[in-house]
């Protein structure tokens, strides 16, 4: 029967860039590919939804039927499971005689007492266990640091890892894939398993606006880089909101692993040799390496992550307020750019980075909501949600940095209000400034216009004051000529 070797896919759906997989096709005969929808991801939470809901299990599921097409077009497949890995993939070696087990590994305890316990459940079976570092950009074994030596700034992590080394090149995709042959392989919708139920799975993210799997990504870098040429102005246009080409939308590909951290710096780098060289082409590189740094901030601190004071375990005093967590959620605090970032991440699965950042500090500095709520809220909703990067920067903007002032940010990023109409279209019956602030007018006003539908501010806060101040002069200039022409 010749060598095999179960290969487990995790975060890592694609061909390109895989170690697990060059290394599965080079030292084996034969490789079972296969990926196991873990039931404790779709459980519903004590705070009454979902850990994974319906818009991202819709974007992993068009993930895996992209994985398994490209496999066959290699002569292979892709086993698709649901259950428990550590209890299942012990029963796939038995039954396929596999004499591997090949894996990526993973940072949280979550998914390492995953990792633990398929250990101990191997152990009286003939298989070798292959763990395999894949998350990152930069090889775990090349960052001059030791892990409980993680720098506590971004700064000091990327400036020495830079001067210590370099990005690896990139794992050849093999190809030809010679996987087990099976009558089965499994169904790659599983929704009937995990429950989801008929509402749940009637409304769905934009495909076309977020297309998933390795061949959308690998078409997507080719865009935004070499195509396009918008990776020269990324600097500049990535605190935007609206429309699809502010930002590269490469992180739901990196949350995946549909898209390899390494195939975007080495494209990068080309791109910089070929086109141009900027502050954009570094910027893009620094937000891969800001991943890099959770990641390994991952490593050092662990579950501290989640505590009420985050890693550095800051003293708070959290409000358990379900009825305004609700109001942040669904998007009616009444704060027009916080709303419309809501209704989208609501609506899509996606958030821009100037909404993130409005969202988590409205929740814990303003609503002073614990900010874990917020965080396990973005966990089921984001396409692009990687365990790191989200518990990290929810951890840091609601501990650690500057208050984010809403309404200056809505001015600021927004200030023909375009992006909010687009998600409250109701409120484009309103003067361009008002947009900003609709508690500005009346009742009676709100109703004449027929805004009704809008739901005023739990409270309006003594600091957004200049801000308001700015929208109320932008409101008297507009109607300073209607008032000369009287």
């Amino acid at each position: 029967m010749g060598k095999r070797v179960l290969y487990w896919h995790r975060s890592d759906l694609r061909l390109h860039d895989n170690e697990c997989l060059a290394r599965a096709c080079s030292e084996f005969d034969e490789v079972l590919p296969v990926y196991i929808y873990d039931e404790r991801h779709y459980r519903v939470l004590d705070l009454g939804f979902r850990k994974t809901s319906h818009l991202r299990y819709r974007y992993l599921q068009d993930t895996l039927n992209d994985l398994r097409e490209n496999y066959r077009k290699q002569g292979g497949d892709l086993l698709i499971a649901y259950g428990r890995p550590e209890v299942l993939l012990p029963e796939l070696v038995a039954a396929h005689g596999c004499t591997a087990l090949i894996y990526q590994k993973e940072i949280m305890s979550e998914e390492t007492e995953v990792e633990a316990q398929l250990g101990v459940n191997l152990k009286s079976h003939s298989c070798n266990v292959l763990p395999v570092w894949g998350r990152t950009l930069y090889h775990i074994d090349d960052v001059p640091f030791a892990l409980d030596d993680i720098p506590l700034t971004s700064k000091v992590f990327r400036i020495n890892t830079a001067k210590a080394t370099e990005p690896r090149a990139l794992f050849p995709t093999p190809e030809k894939i010679k996987v087990v042959n099976l009558e089965d392989y499994g169904d790659v919708d599983q929704s009937a398993k995990i429950g989801f139920a008929d509402d749940e799975l009637a409304t769905d993210y934009n495909a076309d606006a977020f297309p998933a799997g390795e061949t959308a990504a690998l078409e997507r870098l080719r865009y935004y880089t070499f195509d396009s040429e918008l990776l020269t102005t990324y600097k500049w246009t990535r605190n935007k909101s609206l429309g699809t080409d502010y930002s590269s939308k490469f992180s739901p590909y990196l949350a995946h692993g549909s898209l390899s951290p390494r195939m975007i710096y080495h494209t990068v780098k080309e791109y910089e040799k070929d086109v141009k060289k900027n502050v954009s082409t570094w910027w893009l590189v620094f937000e891969v390496v800001w991943r890099d740094y959770f990641s390994f901030l991952g490593l050092r601190f662990g579950d501290k992550v989640f505590y009420p004071g985050g890693y550095k375990q800051v003293k708070t005093d959290w409000r358990e307020d379900y009825e305004l967590f609700d109001r942040w959620k669904y998007g009616s605090t009444g704060i027009p750019f916080l709303d419309a970032h809501m209704h989208q991440l609501n609506r899509t699965g996606f958030m821009s980075n100037r909404g993130r950042v409005n969202a988590a500090s409205f929740l814990a500095r303003d609503y002073e909501i614990d900010w874990r709520w917020g965080a396990a809220w973005f966990e089921s909703l984001l396409l692009d949600y990687d365990v790191c990067s989200n518990w990290f920067n929810w951890n840091n903007q609601a501990l650690h940095l500057y208050y984010t002032n809403p309404v200056h940010q809505s001015l600021k990023y927004d200030k023909a209000a375009e992006y909010i109409t687009s998600e409250l279209a109701y409120l484009s019956k309103l003067p361009t400034a008002y947009r900003h602030a609709p508690w500005l007018l009346a009742d009676d006003e709100l109703e004449k216009l027929g805004v009704e539908e809008y739901q005023r501010p739990e409270e309006i806060y003594k600091k957004w004051n200049r801000s308001i101040s700015n929208i109320q002069k932008l409101i008297d200039e507009k109607l300073q000529p209607e008032r000369n022409e009287e």
